[in-house]
Formats: C-alpha cells, sequence, structure tokens
C-alpha cells in the first residue's frame, strides 16, 4: 500500500493474550476512514526443513517441539502419518484408545485454558474496561471461584496427557504403529474420582458461553463476522470425530463443496499461497480459487460441517447452537466461544467413556506392516483442522515435510476479522481509544490462534544483509 503524509499508522504489537507473537497494523486516511488493516504474523520457525534428514520415528517427538500449547494435536498428527509409512493402517484398540484419551485430554485442557485465561477477561469486564484488571489476575481477584475451575480443568487434562504420553509437554506416547504405553487401573481410578466435578464444571462453562452469547446476540452478531465456508473432518456418518475422519467443506449457506474426501488426497482439494506481508501461508479451496475459497476451521466450523455430536449432552447443546441460526452455518465469529465450550463438554463425555473402557488395560500395543514412502496425517486439533504431510527416503530419512496448521487455514478469516472490526468500531473517530484497539484483539482472539504453529514458508526466503563501518558507512551488501 502507498502512503502518504496524510495517512495515519496505528500499530498493535503484540496482540495480547494469544500464544505467539503478532501485530495488527491499521492505516487510516485523512478523514480517519480504514485504508488497510492486516494481522502480520512476525515470527519465522522452520520445523518443516529441521526434520529433514531425520528418521521418520523420530518426528512425532521431534515436530511437537513447535509449540508448547498444543504439542499433542502435532504428536498425534505425525504419528498418524507414521503410522501409515511404517505399513499400518489400523491401530489395534488399545493404541487407538489411548491416543484418543490423550486428545481428548488435550482439547479439554487447551479449551479450559483459552477460555477461562484468555477470554474470560473480555467477557467477565467488557472490552473498553481498565486493561489493568482486563486480565487473568484480575478475573482471579473478582471471579476466584472461576479462575480456581479453568486452573484445575486445565489440570486434570494435564495429567490425562501426562499419563498417555508419558509428560504433560512434549511426550513420547505415540510411536509409528501404536503406543509405548497402556493406562493403568491406579492411574484410571484417579481420573474417575473427579470426573463428575469436569463433568459439572464443563456444562457451568458452557452455560457461561451460552449465556454470554444470546444475551449479546444482538451486537455479537455483527462483531468481526461475515459469510465463509467451513472445513473439517467428519466421521463416514457425517457425525464430528475429533481424532478421525474424512474431510468435509461446506459453503456459508450448507452447500457441500466437497464430501468424505480422504486426506491422503488433501493437495486434490486444497492448495496454499505466501503473501510478503506474513510468514503465515493462506490455504484455500483449489475449485473455488484463492479470492473466494478460504475457509475457516476450529470448533464454528466443526460444529457446523457435522451432522450430529455422537455424545448426548454435548449433541443437546449443538441442536440449541444451530437453532439460532435455524440450523444453517453459524457465521458468527463470536460464536466460537460457544462452540469450543460444546466441545470441552463434549471431549469430557468422551474422556469419561473411554475411562470405562478395559481396552485401556490391555497390552497389545504396536501394530508393524510395510514400509511406504509418503503419507498424510489430519486430526482436529483445539484450534481445527491440522495437516502433516511428509515423504521419507529408502534410508528412512525424512527429505519432504508440509504442514498445514490449524492457525494457517484461519489466517485469511482473522485478516477479515480485523478488517470487519476496524470499518464498524475505529473509521470516522478522531480518538482512537484502548478499548477500541482492544475490539480488534478480541476478534483475533475468537479464533484462539496460535501463531507460533502457524508461521510457515514456501520456497527460498530472501536474505539482504548489509554491513556498515563504525561511522555508519555502508561498506558491503549481499542479497539472495
Amino acid at each position: 500500500m502507498t502512503t502518504t503524509a496524510k495517512t495515519k499508522r496505528i500499530i498493535i504489537e503484540p496482540v495480547t493474550r494469544v500464544e505467539g507473537h503478532g501485530k495488527v497494523s491499521i492505516y487510516l486516511d485523512e478523514n480517519n476512514q480504514v485504508q488497510q488493516a492486516r494481522l502480520h504474523i512476525v515470527e519465522f520457525r522452520g520445523f518443516e526443513r529441521f526434520i529433514q534428514g531425520r528418521p521418520y520415528w523420530e518426528v512425532p517427538v521431534l515436530v511437537q517441539r513447535l509449540c508448547g500449547i498444543c504439542p499433542v494435536s502435532h504428536h498425534l498428527a505425525a504419528a498418524k502419518a507414521m503410522d501409515l509409512i511404517a505399513g499400518v493402517d489400523q491401530l489395534t484398540p488399545t493404541a487407538e484408545k489411548i491416543r484418543r484419551l490423550m486428545h481428548y485430554g488435550q482439547m479439554f485442557q487447551s479449551h479450559a485454558l483459552h477460555f477461562f485465561h484468555l477470554v474470560s477477561p473480555d467477557l467477565l469486564f467488557g472490552f473498553d474496561a481498565d486493561p489493568a484488571i482486563r486480565n487473568v489476575i484480575g478475573v482471579a481477584k473478582k471471579f476466584p471461584d472461576l479462575a480456581v475451575q479453568g486452573v484445575m480443568m486445565r489440570k486434570y487434562g494435564q495429567e490425562i496427557i501426562k499419563a498417555t504420553a508419558g509428560k504433560k509437554i512434549h511426550g513420547t506416547g505415540a510411536i509409528p504403529g501404536g503406543v509405548n504405553k497402556n493406562l493403568s487401573i491406579p492411574e484410571r481410578d484417579v481420573f474417575l474420582k473427579d470426573v463428575e466435578q469436569m463433568m459439572n464444571w464443563a456444562r457451568g462453562s458452557l452455560k457461561i458461553a451460552k449465556d454470554y452469547t444470546v444475551e449479546h446476540l444482538a451486537t455479537l452478531a455483527p462483531f468481526g463476522s461475515f459469510d465463509s465456508n467451513h472445513l473439517s473432518l467428519v466421521r463416514a456418518d457425517g457425525a464430528m470425530d475429533l481424532y478421525h475422519g474424512n474431510l468435509r467443506a461446506i459453503d456459508a449457506v450448507g452447500n457441500r463443496i466437497f464430501d468424505q474426501v480422504n486426506y491422503q488426497r488433501y493437495t486434490d482439494y486444497i492448495a496454499e499461497e505466501v503473501k510478503p506481508w506474513s510468514y503465515m501461508k493462506f490455504p484455500f479451496i483449489r475449485s473455488i480459487g484463492p479470492e473466494n475459497g478460504w475457509y475457516r476451521v476450529g470448533p464454528l466450523a466443526r460444529l457446523n460441517t457435522c451432522d450430529f455430536i455422537d455424545t448426548p449432552e454435548a449433541e443437546a447443546a449443538r441442536r440449541e447452537f444451530m437453532a439460532v441460526t435455524h440450523d444453517k452455518p453459524n457465521n458468527l465469529t463470536m460464536a466460537y466461544h460457544w462452540a469450543r465450550m460444546i466441545e470441552l463438554l463434549h471431549s469430557m463425555e468422551k474422556i469419561q467413556a473411554l475411562l470405562h473402557d478395559p481396552d485401556l488395560q490391555k497390552q497389545d500395543l504396536v501394530v508393524k506392516g510395510q514400509r511406504r514412502d509418503e503419507a498424510v496425517g489430519v486430526i482436529e486439533a483445539p484450534r481445527g483442522t491440522l495437516f502433516h504431510h511428509y515423504k521419507v527416503d529408502r534410508n528412512d530419512q525424512v527429505v519432504m515435510a508440509n504442514l498445514i496448521v490449524s492457525t494457517t487455514h484461519n489466517n485469511t478469516p482473522m485478516n477479515r476479522a480485523v478488517q470487519k472490526v476496524t470499518q464498524d468500531h475505529i473509521a470516522g473517530k478522531t480518538e482512537i481509544t484502548e478499548g477500541l484497539l482492544n475490539r480488534v484483539e478480541v476478534a483475533i482472539r475468537a479464533y484462539d490462534p496460535c501463531l507460533s504453529c502457524a508461521t510457515h514458508a514456501m520456497g527460498r526466503m530472501p536474505l539482504d544483509v548489509e554491513l556498515f563501518d563504525h561511522r555508519g558507512v555502508m561498506i558491503d551488501h549481499r542479497a539472495r
């Protein structure tokens, strides 16, 4: 964009209460009308290159170092790809259920963390509240019971991860072809002791999100909202499945763009492009093209794309959620929070059922098969659909890796949300208050972005080096 002397530039840096580092730039003309508003990802991580040359069985442990917030999602997506590389199409019941328990523990703790620690200050105090109290410390002081609840819910999910993966963060439980441990009876009984408390807290969390959304529907409906396509995994019968399924994409009114696509063929349906102002890629649906083929993923998209949820309380909640839009896709950005708490309850229902499953104590943990050279692993991470694509050579070394993480899928929608909020709340204002700028961040936080996970690049990065002497005179310059 060309700037002039009369252009006003507003920078929000860093974007707060999100994982990772990002900034927002807003350009206003002489009449304070928004010329441009963008979310920039300003950190770069090169894991797709780091793991090249490493043996494939190390990948599920290595690649999860992308993030300390959602490592389980990367661990399992990579493990699912490496299952296929190892020639394994079907895990043992014990291995799959241990992985699912690990995954639901991750969903539960991540959703609790986001809702209570990162989002609740906006909902409880209001968008314009003093930032000195509009934070998790302020929540702990004024709503101590809620703060404790959020901490204990996250702890419960983290302990499930530790019991199934070996560690709360960057565990080693999933290996190519299965898992390396089961769940003992004593471990199981520790979790069963607190199941009812967690179920009650999950119900209460859902009520907070639902009541807030319904009570403020008139103002939340236009807030950073727009029609969009949606993408997620669904089970063969159309049910939401956070661990495994086929790809389904729908448009803004619910028409199916594609359905039951084997994710090994994702490149036939999804493409990526890059733009010079962000280290995050921009995926789109090939059949529609980059201009209109972008889509949303995550809790909102999953509720829109699935036909039903296979746990009773979450399904009842889904029906209430869809009734707001008369069973048409819900395109309200702030409805992400309500959808996220429905998934929180669903995850707890799944955890409760799995803890009573005797397969978790069995010893048949690993399957072996005929080695393959290429595979894709996909899982529904807390923030949305996560793709891991690998190629391995005859020496068992990774030669290609491509990751499309949840936040990357949501790149264009987040930028649209930023643009919408700035147009609606900042354009034309003569005084830009902190509360107005916080509204931009509120829209971004609705997506629960994990910016560290999302920073990847295509092709070669430019390199420009300038060398100056002690007087500030440039003495050498190299560009690549």
